[in-house]
């Protein structure tokens, strides 16, 4: 099946501020614990269209309806969101939002609260919004290669998206599997679907990415086995040669995905705070106080060199088709990150620890 393009190209889709404004009734997970599980491994689609890349996650399934609705594998964002269009009775949807009559209510197997929100991407040069409600549902991942059911996850449902310049998107165009660290601004209650996975009493609450395929990328979709494994063993966290680099945790949002170090380009070398983000499509951004000249994308042929505060190093020199990556000013964006896009993805692996609170990079 052709996977339908995120219409957010212009907007790193990690790059995002949440604002959920979600004062949620707190619910316990549904778990069920194994004594002992193995890993669970999942392949994505690689998507590429118009010099932007994505990788896609297959949705099988939400509470009781078979469906197949393929989101944004994101490393830099936190939750589920998903437009409730075709999810939801139609009657339940209006353009003022969804209805919900009291607390809560269920509806083919998914808990719909009337706790509202608001998810914003971009920064200060452009906000797209995302308007919406809390739930809760059993949601399936993968195809017949490969799947999982998590028994029950909160996710965002949103009824309409509006761009910087007021348009509404159409339904389903920024639909999102976040996997980061974090959690809602607003209670924590939106975090991402991969913590419910079940981990028994052998493994630890986390996930590995493999290294992207790069010739796999296509405008219809090519599916990738064997990128995604969740639940971590002892050995991936004690000799697989990740660099691990401990989060910091924040009253708002939880543990960030931020990791501190320098970046060294055009013969100069600054202080940065690092986002690994898949969700970012194709323009790395370098975000540095001092650019006081004009700012714009560094030209071909360019070294960049990222070192974190634990050691780990990447070298890559852009091109005109890959690797592109832009200056900015954090005093222009209002935003003081060093985004890395999919591109760092084709050559290193990634994991996340939920437990430890940590994140492993690997040079491939």
């Amino acid at each position: 099946m052709k996977l339908k393009k995120l219409l957010l190209k212009q907007q790193p889709i990690a790059c995002l501020i949440i604002i959920v404004i979600l004062n949620s009734c707190k619910k316990e997970k549904a778990t069920t614990t194994t004594a002992s599980v193995s890993p669970v491994t999942i392949g994505l689609y690689e998507y590429a269209s118009d010099g932007n890349k994505r990788i896609f996650i297959p949705v099988t399934q939400i509470g009781t309806q078979s469906l197949t609705y393929y989101e944004v594998f994101d490393t830099g964002s936190s939750g589920m969101t998903i437009d409730a269009s075709g999810i939801l009775p139609a009657s339940m949807i209006s353009t003022s939002g969804i209805q919900v009559t009291g607390d809560s209510v269920v509806v083919n197997g998914i808990t719909v609260t009337s706790k509202t929100g608001t998810v914003s991407y971009g920064d200060a040069t452009g906000i797209t919004k995302e308007y919406g409600n809390l739930a809760y549902a059993s949601i399936k991942i993968g195809n017949t290669s490969g799947s999982y059911t998590f028994k029950r996850v909160p996710i965002f449902l949103y009824y309409k998206i509006i761009d910087s310049d007021g348009k509404q998107l159409s339904a389903h165009s920024a639909d999102v599997f976040g996997v980061g660290p974090g959690e809602s601004y607003a209670n924590g209650a939106v975090t991402s679907p991969l913590r419910y996975f079940d981990t028994g009493t052998s493994l630890t609450s986390g996930f590995k990415l493999a290294t992207l395929n790069s010739s796999s990328f296509s405008a219809s979709g090519t599916y990738v086995s064997g990128l995604l494994t969740m639940g971590l063993t002892s050995s991936d966290l004690s000799s697989s040669s990740f660099i691990m680099h401990p989060l910091t945790y924040s009253s708002s949002g939880g543990y960030s995905p931020n990791i501190p170090g320098t970046v060294t380009y055009s013969g100069k070398t600054i202080s940065a705070q690092f986002l690994f983000d898949t969700g970012t499509p194709s323009v790395t951004v370098i975000e540095d106080k001092l650019a006081t000249n004009a700012l714009g994308q560094l030209p071909a042929n360019s070294e960049v060199t990222i070192t974190t505060s634990k050691g780990f190093t990447y070298t890559y020199t852009t091109s005109s088709t890959g690797n592109l990556t832009e200056i900015q000013n954090p005093n222009n964006t209002a935003d003081y990150r060093t985004i890395l896009s999919i591109d760092f993805f084709i050559k290193n692996e990634y994991l996340t620890d939920y437990s430890n609170h940590q994140i492993g990079l690997k040079n491939n």
